[in-house]
């Protein structure tokens, strides 16, 4: 743990009476308050969402609480954008971080920071998913952390090494070539699904299940179907240990290499905010321009291409840039060129110590911490007043928890440094 002053929060995060509003000096109060409204949703604001929908029924309630689950595979909804936003405000924040560093030391000592940085966070990722408590079998290599410190490590690397122009040429590189590799490189006519593969080895009584992938000779292109398409095809090939979902993961080789371009969304952002000669109104304002436009180019290439997050397609890299840079505009204008903050607090304790908060969740479950303070007969008290009331107070309860270990760690200049 360390102090503000030491911790790389500190280059970027003023203090709530910092009447600053401009972004020049890679100062973004409302970037660390997004991570917080972020960081929320994952530590059960969800729960929040489906519990009120229970407690007042209707279809508004249930189109908000549907808003609050992913789709099963192809689409978007509100709770998709949630890790997208993580690594395009790492991108964000790279650009002053990173840029600091290299004006101060070079571009070596920034890219071993860079590097350093950015094991520790997969290292981290490691941890979360069970470290080394299970078989090494069971150890999952890819998962969310570990995500976002590989884009990290990577469009921070673009930053440190080329000029603005290539990062744009190399964006567009990839996710164009993805979308090549997805419609063109041909895949065995296999439904890698784990039911769906269940029920095709038992129907030829087969036992093993990588031979009866390579015994099958017909071959399929062009399918984005789950457990049909490249990606799903090429970890069940060569991502080895533990897959999410079973056969293949969520977080998997290629998917990893768009969600690079996500947090290289975020680099064009900081250099926008770092580099920009317009007032701050003028900023919020094009940057919010910027994201209807990706919102727009994202489900129109989505036609052809669907927006599918556990593939991190093209197409949902731009939807979901674009929805980041639309609440990324709208947080800075409220927080740092109107500078209403009063009401942001608690967003800034848990967005200056997002990772810790992360972290403790995986060890402490704050909804059945909650549950030992107002279930059992206090919640079915509640809810003979109102039906679902007890639960939805436990998971407010919950999030108040959190909210609380934030601000006592906020408060005693506790940030956890990576």
């Amino acid at each position: 743990m360390a102090s503000p002053e030491n911790s790389p929060l500190a280059e970027r995060t003023p203090s709530p009476g910092d009447s600053l509003p401009a972004a020049a000096s890679g100062r973004l109060m409302s970037l660390d308050a997004l991570r917080g409204f972020d960081m929320l949703w994952i530590m059960g604001g969800d729960s929040i969402g489906h519990a009120a929908a229970g407690v007042v029924a209707g279809p508004v309630s249930k189109a908000m609480a549907d808003q609050l689950d992913h789709v099963s595979w192809e689409g978007f909804r509100f709770y998709d954008l949630i890790f997208p936003l993580f690594v395009f405000m790492a991108g964000v924040s790279l650009v002053f971080s990173l840029g600091k560093a290299l004006e101060k030391h070079g571009r070596d000592a920034a890219l071993v920071r860079l590097f350093r940085r950015s094991l520790v966070l997969y290292l981290v990722g490691i941890f979360y998913y069970g470290g080394l408590s299970t078989p090494l079998s069971d150890l999952r290599l890819l998962g969310v952390l570990q995500r976002i410190a590989i884009a990290y490590f990577m469009a921070g690397s673009l930053f440190l090494l080329f000029k603005t122009r290539t990062l744009v040429i190399t964006a567009g590189a990839i996710l164009l070539g993805y979308w090549a590799v997805l419609a063109w490189t041909p895949v065995r006519d296999v439904n890698l699904e784990k039911k769906a593969l269940a029920e095709a080895m038992q129907s030829v009584g087969a036992t093993n299940r990588q031979a009866f992938y390579r015994a099958t000779t017909n071959y399929v292109r062009g399918s984005y179907a789950e457990g049909r398409n490249v990606v799903n095809h090429f970890d069940f090939q060569f991502l080895p240990l533990r897959k999410w979902d079973g056969n293949y993961d969520p977080e998997g080789v290629l998917s990893t290499i768009p969600a690079v371009v996500t947090c290289l969304l975020g680099v064009f952002v900081g250099l926008f905010f770092r580099d920009s000669k317009r007032t701050p109104t003028e900023q919020a304002l094009r940057l919010a321009a910027a994201g209807v436009a990706l919102v727009v180019a994202g489900h129109l290439w989505g036609v052809g291409f669907p927006v599918i997050k556990k593939l991190w397609t093209s197409s949902y890299v731009l939807v979901a840039g674009g929805w980041s840079c639309l609440l990324l505009a709208g947080f800075y204008y409220v927080i740092d060129v109107r500078q209403w903050r009063g009401w942001c607090s608690p967003l800034l304790w848990v967005g200056m110590n997002s990772i810790a908060v992360y972290l403790a969740s995986n060890v402490v479950n704050f909804d059945q911490l909650a549950t030992r303070l107002l279930g059992g007969n206090v919640k079915a008290g509640l809810d003979s007043l109102l039906p679902g009331l007890g639960g939805l107070l436990i998971s407010v309860l919950g999030i108040v928890l959190v909210v609380w270990l934030a601000r006592t760690l906020y408060r005693r200049n506790l940030f956890l440094r990576i």
